[in-house]
């Protein structure tokens, strides 16, 4: 566990995570809540948030367990 954890603060894999989950973030943000942006009405800011923290879990953790399970082929 240990390992997994400082590969995912690795300076490489948080850099891209931060990355993927600002672009699929956004584009789940204007799918679930793009009618009340466009229509200046509220939001729901624990789902916005939600929308952006999903994604950079996924993208962390797929990342951190690639670089720390070995190869076998």
């Amino acid at each position: 566990m240990g390992k997994l954890l400082r590969a995912a603060f690795s300076k490489n894999i948080l850099n891209t995570s931060l990355k993927i989950s600002l672009i699929v973030g956004t584009i789940l943000n204007l799918i679930n809540q793009g009618e009340n942006l466009v229509h200046g009405e509220n939001i729901s800011w624990f789902h916005l948030s939600l929308n952006y923290l999903v994604p950079y879990l996924v993208a962390s953790y797929s990342a951190a367990k690639n670089a720390v399970t070995p190869n076998k082929q």
